[in-house]
């Protein structure tokens, strides 16, 4: 039954989110809006499409919730195999289980770790700047080669 109503569920969204459905739905909408003469914009008339876009609504709920919650357990299982498998904090998986404090708490506590990496990565690059910068000679080659050349040169 499961596996029936996941199938189910993903054909019909997919269907439903198409640009054919929606050139159905304009067309069913604009058949009900010219018809409204020909019924007299009657109260049945307005029944007909109030009813139908009701029933249509509330069952397309339950089916795109059910594709959405798929797709999101498909992903979170991915993301989780990253995880596993690459030098990744291992505590991260399984997080969309915590409460939102406790999900605030390591959002934080990422914060923190990202603000203290990338002060070392900006120390790592003064470091390595101040020794390019130490290892270049203060003249260049040429303006002892040419003392009147460098002075007119402007350097």
């Amino acid at each position: 039954m499961d596996r029936f109503f996941a199938r189910f569920a993903t054909a019909t969204a997919h269907a439903t989110g198409s640009p054919l459905a929606f050139i159905v739905c304009v067309i069913t909408v604009l058949a009900w809006a010219l018809s409204g003469p020909f019924f007299g914009f009657s109260e049945t008339w307005q029944l007909v499409i109030n009813t139908g876009t009701t029933i249509v609504t509330f069952l397309m709920v339950f089916l795109i919730q059910n594709t959405q919650n798929r797709d999101g357990a498909a992903l979170q299982a991915k993301l989780d195999e990253i995880i596993l498998f690459t030098d990744a904090e291992n505590e991260f998986v399984g997080i969309e289980k915590l409460t939102d404090k406790e999900l605030q708490e390591l959002h934080a506590r990422c914060e923190k770790a990202a603000q203290r990496s990338h002060a070392m990565l900006q120390s790592a690059h003064a470091e390595r700047n101040a020794r390019e910068n130490r290892s270049k000679p203060a003249f260049n080659r040429e303006d002892i080669e040419n003392p009147s050349q460098a002075s007119t040169s402007g350097r």
